[in-house]
């Protein structure tokens, strides 16, 4: 017959292994919670763009995304990110859409102001997201317009350095049905590489049919925000399950998927840290563009 002693040892392997388990998952949702959420990432991307003229060659672009500005991604805490998008020296700026987060109060002037505090020598660029679309669409829009940030919403605008060009277009959101490429390609010149901004990654699919873009810049998905295998998938959200993060090629054209800087559902990130991203263009004999 067993000693008490004996039969006692396995529960108290069970016990400590279950303290030790416990104290583990404290400890990573703390660091979830608590460091990684504000362990700002600077990834930065060298690309060639078949066709970019010889004066474009070294365009810096500094992309954020879903800034999600509630909550503990507070004024302060964005105003960081944004001077540290500004130390990469960037021709150009551009945000992916969901400023804020929907149903959640924000303020209004003060995301103005950490617009303000961007500043390139081509301007500031942004779309709309899907948070932003309701219910403060235009409160969202008028932040943008007082920070100086000019709204792509299914437009082109045309940079230009001598006699070179670049476009830079924009579709509204995918997720609302707003986005509208027919416009955009209606608006866009036969002439000169183009980059897509699309707060969707997943609309890649779509433009990348036209032939007609360069490179996509999107974001929405947050890179899975919490990525735990085998789980982090059911947690994506639609139109963000195909291109979740980093570099991918989607019919010949590029598209990046952001992991921006905010978080939605829970203020959580796991494996995923947000991140202020930099791409370097480059002239000349690039595969980015589609013949």
């Amino acid at each position: 017959m067993r000693s008490a002693e004996q039969r006692g040892l396995p529960r108290a392997l069970v016990l400590a292994a279950g303290v030790a388990a416990a104290g583990a998952g404290a400890a990573l949702l703390a660091y979830a919670r608590f460091i990684e959420l504000f362990r700002w990432q600077v990834s930065t991307h060298e690309i060639g763009i078949r066709g970019l003229g010889p004066a474009f060659d070294g365009f810096r672009i500094v992309q954020l995304s879903d800034l999600h500005m509630t909550g503990v991604m507070t004024p302060e805490r964005l105003r960081e990110v944004a001077a540290l998008a500004q130390a990469l020296r960037p021709d150009a700026v551009v945000i992916a859409g969901d400023f804020v987060t929907a149903e959640k109060p924000f303020d209004g002037s003060a995301l103005a102001g950490v617009l303000r505090s961007l500043q390139a020598a081509h301007g500031c660029y942004g779309v709309l997201g899907n948070h932003d679309r309701r219910p403060h669409v235009q409160a969202v829009r008028r932040a943008l317009r007082e920070g100086g940030l000019t709204e792509l919403d299914n437009r082109v605008v045309t940079l230009r350095r001598g006699a070179d060009v670049l476009h830079i277009a924009g579709v509204d959101s995918l997720y609302r049905r707003h986005a509208r490429l027919d416009l955009v390609l209606s608006a866009l010149p036969a002439e000169g590489p183009a980059i897509l901004l699309a707060h969707e990654p997943d609309f890649a699919d779509v433009a990348a049919a036209a032939r007609r873009f360069a490179l996509q810049l999107s974001g929405h998905a947050h890179g899975g925000q919490v990525r735990i295998p085998f789980l982090t998938r059911f947690g994506l959200p639609r139109y963000g399950v195909r291109y979740v993060s980093g570099m991918h090629n989607a019919g010949g054209m590029l598209v990046y998927a952001h992991r921006g800087i905010g978080t939605t559902s829970a203020p959580l990130r796991l494996r995923s840290r947000p991140e202020i991203a930099l791409f370097v263009l480059r002239a000349g004999g690039g595969a980015a563009h589609p013949a």
